[in-house]
């Protein structure tokens, strides 16, 4: 195993960071816009969500990376930005981490999928293999490969990221099927610790897609299925629409009462997903640390 996940899981559980889409809207992001590009426009708000994370108590935290590719970031008319903005957000969190927690990039799915045509497997690839040395170039000391549904696409990703030589976490997401069990391509977890484990991940996890209550049988099962590392951030909960926004209902203290039976399925790393803030890390520590 890798020295940096080996010296982290002697002390573990570790306490990643929360949601960062929600937590710069709140900050003034506007509904469609790209929060990615902030790492340019706004570095200054960007910092302040790493920040408090690092406060929090996150032993790890993301960059503002997540819909960083070239293929995303050309929706919002910035690929020619697409270098610059995840360096950017890989030096925004190291200078928020500094020597108290380790940073991990987010990259997510490239939005298009390869079972439509727009894509070839070598154009993902080249995708990839741009947003992961642009971030490892920025200070990231390993990638989370995260919210990905399609094994093919997850794999791409995730062999982009061992390129750069730094540990790779590959989380999928969960949100299918009548258990809540199985990914939108209708991947089980046992399917995907099988084939992210061949793919060459240091660690192998679930992310986003339902409440935590649902992600500690996902966590067992992940367990059963692999003797890698276990990643888990859950959503708080799913969102109600209320005046034309995304509410998420979960308390910092609900969502936390489920960490310890995180860890006893398995868990070795734990955060939260979309909802969760720097309340809700605060929440896990105090329960993991009493």
């Amino acid at each position: 195993m890798n020295q940096l996940l080996s010296e982290l899981l002697a002390h573990g559980p570790i306490l990643t960071d929360g949601s960062w889409g929600v937590h710069l809207q709140s900050l003034g992001l506007q509904p469609g816009e790209s929060p990615d590009v902030w790492n340019l426009t706004h570095p200054d708000v960007v910092l302040k969500v790493a920040r408090s994370y690092v406060d929090a108590g996150s032993r790890i935290i993301l960059t503002n990376t997540f819909g960083a590719s070239r293929i995303m970031l050309n929706r919002h008319g910035y690929a020619d930005k697409t270098v610059e903005i995840n360096i950017a957000g890989a030096k925004i969190s190291r200078q928020a981490a500094a020597d108290k927690a380790l940073v991990f990039a987010s990259i997510g799915p490239s939005g298009t999928l390869l079972m439509e045509g727009n894509v070839t497997e070598d154009e993902l690839k080249a995708v990839f293999e741009e947003q992961a040395q642009a971030v490892v170039a920025g200070g990231a000391q390993a990638i989370v490969v995260e919210t990905m549904s399609d094994l093919v696409e997850a794999g791409i990703a995730v062999a982009a990221a061992r390129a750069t030589g730094v540990p790779v976490v590959a989380s999928m997401t969960f949100d299918s099927g009548k258990k809540k069990d199985r990914t939108m391509m209708g991947v089980t977890p046992e399917q995907a610790a099988e084939a992210l484990t061949l793919a060459g991940a240091d660690v192998i996890g679930a992310n986003c897609g339902q409440g935590i209550e649902g992600y500690v049988p996902i966590c067992e099962r992940l367990h059963a299925a692999t003797g890698l590392p276990i990643w888990i951030k859950p959503n708080a909960g799913m969102p109600e629409m209320i005046d034309g926004k995304a509410v998420y209902k979960t308390t910092p203290r609900e969502f936390a009462s489920y960490a310890k039976a995180l860890v006893e399925a398995g868990a070795s790393f734990i955060g939260g997903c979309c909802g969760s803030n720097p309340e809700f890390i605060r929440e896990i520590a105090s329960r993991l640390l009493s």
